[in-house]
């Protein structure tokens, strides 16, 4: 599974950069607009939410759970410092999609315990489009992390994030991780269509 995270760059604004990852065929966007006003985010979702349905995307928003339902998304993404995931899933019901972000096996087990539906887990290595980073992984850690939620006995997709590239990807996903999401390591790219289709032969 591909997931891409919206980002906003000197060459591609936040719809210019979902409608590239969705005409190269990805199908999965989140929708991160961390210092746009909420009017703003309201604007922007819903042109998502349309050209999401025009590709037959799956759209979920970062961290505004109370836009999921007026923008018709389907789920939302949580960091560590948003909404608690028990706390959302109560608001938005067993339908949606709910997403919490994990550093840690604990960060994992406790997103698990409160009923999310997959976890952003990360970073990979340095990355420049979040700000207040948690402790960089890299291969190992992913390795004791999976290690960790097979001998707990959980089972949850597990998405790598966080400076991530296509090259990464095999060794990646080797670790057992049920996916990758990425931003700049697309948008950054020299020739982001090329990038994309080298991503998309790994999700096949």
């Amino acid at each position: 599974m591909i997931q891409f995270i919206s980002h906003y760059t000197d060459r591609y604004s936040y719809l210019d950069g979902i409608r590239l990852v969705l005409d190269g065929g990805i199908r999965w966007v989140q929708l991160r607009m961390k210092e746009a006003s909420a009017d703003d985010f309201r604007r922007i979702g819903k042109e998502v939410r349309k050209l999401c349905d025009n590709y037959g995307a799956t759209f979920i928003i970062d961290d505004h759970v109370e836009l999921v339902r007026e923008l018709g998304a389907d789920g939302v993404h949580l960091g560590k410092n948003d909404m608690p995931i028990a706390e959302a899933r109560r608001i938005l019901g067993d339908d949606a999609i709910i997403g919490g972000t994990a550093n840690t096996f604990q960060d994992v087990e406790m997103h698990y315990r409160a009923s999310a539906d997959y976890i952003g887990c990360g970073p990979f290595r340095f990355t420049t489009t979040k700000k207040g980073l948690s402790p960089i992984l890299g291969l190992e850690g992913y390795q004791n992390i999976i290690r960790q939620v097979r001998e707990a006995g959980i089972s949850i997709p597990i998405i790598a994030i966080g400076g991530i590239t296509s090259d990464d990807i095999p060794t990646l996903m080797q670790t057992g991780i049920a996916g990758i999401a990425l931003s700049g390591g697309i948008l950054h790219a020299e020739n982001p269509e090329e990038e994309i289709k080298r991503l998309l032969r790994y999700d096949e």
